[in-house]
């Protein structure tokens, strides 16, 4: 298991950094970058810190427009850190129990326990002694999985592909542990409930993957829902990049919100660029010896890097499916079964993925996310109301045939019909729909959230990289580059810049 690093030393010589977007990824740049002594300028068009972790507030009703799944919470509290700061200073954070609860069609339920015991005890109640042992088994492969993966392919910088082999070690580990296999198949080794197939399975779609594509490798992210846990901050997601934000300016950063910019300044000479700083929208420089981007790495190539070829990692891009979210405020309170986060499963499986990932169609029998914020923290809403996150898996716009100027309020009234049939509160006060040509809108290549798909690839090495070799100076950071997409990761690959720029300070 990994150690959060522990407060940095100076830097040797201090860099003047401008960080572009102030996205999870950029907050994370910016407090490391920070907390070493560089001179830290953020640049965020929004009026606010958050990037597709915001919020918005409506009529009392406090929606987190991004993630809603928090896990790994010693990453978060290793990046407050590395700013200096002690995280419960500025952020408290409380274990979910259950994690997730899991509907299926044949109206029987499953709850993901916070903990090894208590999960293992829910197994052995709804599902046999057999399917326990397997939980155990299962949890002691995700663990090894983890101590490998973690170090040493995850929490690194590459520079070329065969830094994947080297050392060779962990590779070997990895083989032996059937990490490059299939992941159903491997799930499928521990547990012949098909509802314990599904729940742990299930997370392959947030490496933009179906659980038959998606190699046993990213089981890592089951182990950090079904293992290590899933939390929630008081305040809604939104609040950690609002408290990210506060820590990285407690030591010494300075942001400016509402100024975009329009492109980064640098030298291309016969060699190698450099760095020179970025031009503001209003015609302002700011200069900098080193630049961390923060927007979704297609589009800041093409807007804020015209100059520069697109790398062909990024021209032959395989992208995730999107998703339709309906954020909605209701009147009244749901009934006490239901958890902060539920998973209702469609009776239809390798079906539903085939019509999104293949054919580019929605799901006809769609498995679904409802998140109930309100059930941990009431003052998101009114007295007596509630918030409700219904996400619906979709196509993304470049394999996808779906006309959402048709389909968008089709998709919400079924969403509508299906949240009033689980029992969920249906009143609606306020709500608010985003489908992918609002995810494309707000910058999103593709128009998906989850950014490019974890195809073996565009995986470690082989993803596009958070350096350009042919800029000095230019990082990036966000779920387009290295480790990849959700929460963690992306507070790792905010480490991983502010590394990058620690061994240009060095050069310099």
């Amino acid at each position: 298991m990994t150690t959060p690093p522990g407060p940095r030393r100076p830097a040797r010589r201090s860099c003047r950094v401008v960080v572009v977007g102030a996205g999870l990824g950029g907050l994370a740049a910016a407090c490391h970058l920070a907390g070493a002594g560089h001179q830290v300028t953020v640049v965020e068009q929004a009026d606010q810190p958050g990037g597709r972790a915001g919020r918005i507030v409506r009529h009392g009703f406090t929606f987190d427009t991004g993630p809603t799944v928090l896990t790994m919470p010693e990453l978060l509290e290793a990046t407050f850190e590395a700013a200096g700061v002690r995280m419960s200073d500025y952020l408290k954070l409380r274990p979910l129990d259950p994690a997730y609860r899991a509907n299926y069609a044949d109206g029987t339920t499953l709850a993901l326990r916070h903990g090894r015991e208590a999960m293992a005890a829910e197994i052995r109640r709804e599902c046999g002694p057999a399917e326990e042992q397997g939980f155990v088994r299962f949890c002691r492969w995700l663990e090894a999985l983890y101590r490998v993966e973690m170090p040493a392919f995850i929490e690194r910088n590459y520079d070329r592909p065969w830094d994947l082999v080297r050392p060779l070690a962990p590779t070997l580990a990895l083989l032996r542990l059937g990490a490059l296999g299939k992941l159903e198949r491997r799930v499928r080794r521990y547990f012949s409930d098909e509802r314990l197939v599904r729940l742990f399975s299930f997370q392959a779609m947030y490496a933009g993957l179906a659980p038959r594509q998606a190699l046993a490798v990213f089981a890592i992210i089951t182990y950090m829902d079904a293992v290590r846990g899933v939390y929630t901050p008081d305040g809604g997601i939104g609040a950690v990049p609002v408290a990210l934000a506060r820590a990285a300016e407690a030591a010494g950063a300075t942001f400016h919100y509402g100024r975009r910019v329009d492109r980064v300044v640098y030298d291309l000479g016969a060699g190698r660029g450099r760095v020179r700083g970025v031009r503001l929208a209003n015609g302002d420089h700011l200069p900098a010896d080193a630049v961390v981007v923060n927007a979704d790495l297609p589009l800041a190539y093409r807007d804020l890097l015209p100059d520069l070829t697109v790398p062909r990692s990024l021209r032959r891009a395989r992208y995730s499916p999107s998703a339709f979210v309906w954020h909605v405020g209701v009147r009244g309170l749901p009934s006490a079964e239901v958890a902060h986060h539920n998973i209702h499963f469609g009776a239809e499986w390798a079906s539903s993925f085939r019509a999104i990932m293949t054919e580019g169609r929605r799901m006809p029998d769609p498995s679904v996310l409802v998140t109930v914020p309100t059930r941990s923290d009431p003052t998101l809403a009114p007295e007596g109301c509630s918030v409700l996150y219904v996400l619906e898996p979709v196509p993304n716009l470049t394999t996808g045939r779906v006309d959402w100027s048709v389909e968008r309020d089709q998709a919400r009234d079924r969403l509508y019909e299906l949240v009033k049939g689980w029992g969920y509160p249906s009143d609606v006060v306020v709500e608010h729909q985003v489908d992918p040509t609002d995810w494309a809108r707000q910058g999103m290549a593709a128009g998906t959230p989850f950014a490019l798909a974890h195809t073996f690839f565009q995986s470690g090495p082989f993803r596009p990289p958070n350096a350009d070799p042919r800029v000095r100076g230019l990082f990036f950071t966000g779920s387009a580059t290295v480790p990849g997409v959700g929460v963690p990761m992306v507070l790792v690959s905010g480490r991983l810049a502010a590394e990058r720029v620690a061994h240009l300070a060095e050069e310099l």
